[in-house]
């Protein structure tokens, strides 16, 4: 099932738990707006190439809409148009005044230069910038994008509006990007796994993780996680899959990884099937990576106790039947991977105020937002009698219907 389909199927399910009007139901799953560009630049070697930029603005009900960009050289618009959704219900869940919005380009960016790389990007900005701004949609770094990207639309941007640095977030500190933001959704993937744990009287300490992915998120998880006492048995990245049954050496394997991009070449532990991660044996599994990789033809074999959606999307409505039966406990992505659009947002906020915050109180604010959140859905769990996914969709759904209520839209 792909990703627009996964997505409508829990949005539908939530909408028939709250018993939502019908008509409201479609006007919230309808994009706001979707817009899709033409970028032409010329190469460093005198040529002329054109790409297709778009940007899909779901829903503006509660804020601003929120949500990164990707350049990827096959951007699905299915996927861009749940992942916009997802942001919206996000958003809401974390209570955050946002809506939700995705978009890119499709590109290589690999095949790109640095100074091509900045002229797509000057380019797309100019093709959009009357449609993003501080109070209407406020892109972010995604696949493919980072913190340089963020500073090329913002200057981009200013020249048509002033100075803006609250218009992207996820920017270069220089620039009004805000402290604790590169380690933000890591370290809000291990808040909300101490508050699920804390449910059963487990915590950290002691028990066995599996980490899917060592990029950003994947990393910082596996590193605050070790801090904690847990012991990561098993990782994986786009070089392998490596596992060590008595515990990795986090700190090793992040300097090994720093001087060489292969994971299976790392001495303190032995390599493994990369297929086999997601069924290895633990008390923990945390997919980092991508979409769908739990789905009918594996669930039944996944010895995990516990499922922590880190990346968009790992888990098919399939397979949450199925691990649902075997009653293994899922906390969903729409809150699991809350923690760095909520860094987005204290980012904003520092931008608008003119006044930044101290490391230590981005995280503590972080922490208190992921608590919060978390207890917000437990109580829509014990009113509506339902799992964690459909408790997180049905708060986020109901936080944005009722804004849109509110403000006399259903008609």
């Amino acid at each position: 099932m792909n990703a627009l389909a996964a997505t409508n199927r829990n949005f539908r399910h939530a909408a028939r738990i709250l018993g939502l009007d019908e008509k409201l139901e479609k006007s919230l799953l309808i994009p706001f707006r979707e817009i899709k560009v033409e970028c032409t630049i010329p190469k460093d070697d005198g040529s002329l190439v054109s790409y297709v930029g778009f940007r899909i603005q779901h829903d503006n009900a509660r804020g601003p809409m929120k949500g990164g960009i990707r350049y990827h050289p096959e951007v699905d618009p299915d996927e861009v148009n749940a992942l916009a959704q997802l942001m919206t219900w996000k958003t809401a869940v974390a209570n955050i005044p946002y809506g939700g919005a995705k978009g890119g380009i499709g590109c290589n960016p690999r095949d790109l230069s640095i100074s091509e790389l900045e002229r797509l990007t000057r380019v797309f900005t100019q093709r959009i910038h009357d449609l993003i701004g501080i109070h209407r949609d406020v892109p972010a770094p995604d696949m493919g994008t980072n913190a340089q990207t963020m500073a090329w639309i913002l200057d981009e941007y200013s020249k048509f509006h002033g100075h803006s640095p609250a218009v992207v977030t996820g920017k270069p500190i220089d620039l009004g990007g805000s402290l604790g933001r590169e380690s933000a959704t890591g370290l809000g993937v291990v808040f909300a796994t101490e508050a699920v744990l804390a449910e059963y009287g487990k915590s950290i300490s002691g028990l066995k993780f599996v980490i899917q992915g060592f990029g950003n998120v994947g990393a910082w998880a596996a590193k605050l996680i070790h801090d904690r006492g847990g012991h990561v048995i098993a990782v994986s990245d786009i070089s392998g899959a490596i596992r060590n049954t008595s515990g990795i050496d986090i700190p090793a394997l992040l300097k090994h990884k720093e001087s060489n991009a292969n994971l299976k070449e790392f001495q303190g532990a032995e390599a493994m099937d990369p297929n086999d991660l997601l069924l290895h044996e633990c008390d923990v599994l945390i997919p980092c990576a991508l979409g769908g990789v739990i789905n009918k033809d594996n669930a039944a074999d996944v010895k995990a106790k516990f499922i922590i959606e880190a990346a968009n999307h790992p888990t098919d409505p399939e397979a949450d039947e199925i691990l649902s039966k075997k009653g293994v406990v899922i906390l969903p992505d729409i809150y699991a991977n809350a923690g760095g659009v909520t860094v987005s947002y204290f980012e904003w906020v520092q931008n608008i105020q003119g006044f930044m915050w101290e490391e230590e109180k981005v995280n503590c604010e972080l922490k208190r937002y992921m608590q919060k959140a978390f207890l917000d859905i437990k109580s829509m769990c014990q009113t509506h009698d339902c799992n964690l996914r459909m408790g997180a969709f049905t708060l986020g759904v109901n936080r944005v219907a009722r804004a849109t209520l509110l403000r006399g839209w259903e008609a």
